[in-house]
C-alpha cells in the first residue's frame, strides 16, 4: 500500500540562529519511497545534510531573523504488514551481544537505569526473559501512564513519568526503555510517523509518534508502550539513545512555533505532489502544547 507523508512548519526567530532538523525518513526505508519533493525551506537559505552518529539523516539550516517554512511531502511504499511478534524470542545474555548493541543498556539523558533498577527485577525480574518479559514493560507502562498532551514537558524522564502517571508517547517510550535496560534488554529510542491505519482514527491533530526497539536474539523488534498493539504503516525517522539523541528541531536560539502539521495516511491515489497540508497548530516552545517531539536540546536554553 502506499502511505502519503510529510510536514509544514513554521519558526520565528528574533535573531539569526542555527537550526539541525532531524525530519528525513530513515536510509533503511529510503529505498521505499515512491515519490518525495525537495526539501522546501523559505526564505531561500543554506541548507546542510549531513548523518549523526546514529545514522540518521539531519540538516543544519542557517535561520534567518524572522519567519522560517519548511515543507516536505512524499509518498512510500508500505507492505501493510502490521509489527512483528516472536513470542519465543528469548533474550542473550550481556557477554553474548554485539558490541554495538551494547550502548543501549547504559543509562541516557531521559532513561536513568540507576533509579529504576531494583523496581524493573521486583516487578519484571519473574518473567520469562525475552518477549514475555519485554511485552509485561509495555502492559505496565500502558496501564501506569496516561496519555495526556496538555500535561507535555520536555524535562520528564522515565523516573519522573513513573511517578507522575501521565505523559505523551515519548514518555511511554522512555519508561519502557529505561525498564528493559534495567533487566539487561539493550533498548533503543524510536521516531516516525504512524497514522491511523487498521485502527480507528484518532480526532487529536496528527503528531510525529515515538516507539522502542529491543533487542531479542540478534534483532531489533518493534514494540510500542503508548499504543500497546502490532500498528500497521510505521515509517521509520530516527533512531537513538533517547530523544535527547533525536529532538526533531534543536535550535541555537529562542525560537517560536507558528504553525506545526503533520501528514501520514494511506493512499489510493498515484503520487503526483499535492498542496501543502492545511491543518495547523500553533504553540511556543514553552507551551504545553508544543509539538512532543519537536523538543530542541539544551542548547536552546
Amino acid at each position: 500500500m502506499l502511505i502519503r507523508y510529510g510536514y509544514d512548519i513554521e519558526l520565528e526567530f528574533a535573531h539569526p540562529a542555527s537550526v539541525i532538523t532531524l525530519m528525513e525518513v530513515h536510509p533503511t526505508r529510503r529505498g521505499d519511497i515512491r515519490m518525495e519533493s525537495p526539501l522546501l525551506v523559505l526564505p531561500l537559505t543554506t541548507v546542510e545534510p549531513f548523518f549523526d552518529g546514529f545514522g540518521n539523516r539531519c540538516r543544519r539550516i542557517a535561520a534567518p531573523a524572522g519567519r522560517i517554512a519548511l515543507h516536505l511531502e512524499g509518498f512510500i511504499w508500505d507492505s501493510g504488514v502490521a509489527d512483528s511478534v516472536n513470542w519465543a524470542a528469548q533474550a542473550l545474555p550481556v557477554s553474548a551481544l554485539p558490541p554495538d548493541v551494547l550502548p543501549f543498556l547504559l543509562a541516557s539523558r531521559y532513561c536513568e537505569t540507576d533509579l529504576l533498577s531494583e523496581f524493573a527485577w521486583s516487578n519484571f525480574g519473574h518473567f520469562a526473559n525475552g518477549w514475555t518479559r519485554v511485552q509485561a514493560v509495555c502492559d505496565f507502562v500502558n496501564r501506569r501512564l496516561k496519555f495526556s498532551y496538555p500535561t507535555a514537558c520536555s524535562l520528564r524522564t522515565a523516573s519522573l513519568a513513573l511517578q507522575e502517571r501521565v505523559g505523551v508517547c515519548r514518555d511511554f517510550a522512555h519508561l519502557a526503555v529505561t525498564l528493559c535496560r534495567c533487566l539487561n534488554i539493550p533498548a533503543r529510542y524510536c521516531n516516525g510517523y504512524l497514522g491511523d491505519i487498521g485502527v480507528p482514527p484518532d480526532p487529536a491533530p496528527m503528531d510525529f509518534n515515538a516507539w522502542f526497539e529491543a533487542y531479542l536474539e540478534g534483532r531489533w523488534y518493534t514494540f510500542d508502550a503508548r499504543h500497546n498493539q502490532p500498528r500497521i504503516g510505521r515509517i521509520l525517522v530516527a533512531r537513538g539513545r533517547d530523544a535527547a539523541d533525536v529532538a526533531m528541531i534543536t535550535s541555537f536560539g529562542p525560537h517560536a512555533l507558528t504553525r506545526f502539521s503533520v501528514l501520514t495516511e494511506e493512499t489510493h491515489s498515484d503520487p503526483c505532489l499535492s498542496p501543502a497540508p492545511k491543518e495547523t497548530r500553533s504553540a511556543s516552545f514553552d507551551s504545553p502544547l508544543y509539538p512532543e517531539h519537536a523538543l530542541a536540546s539544551g542548547a536552546m536554553k
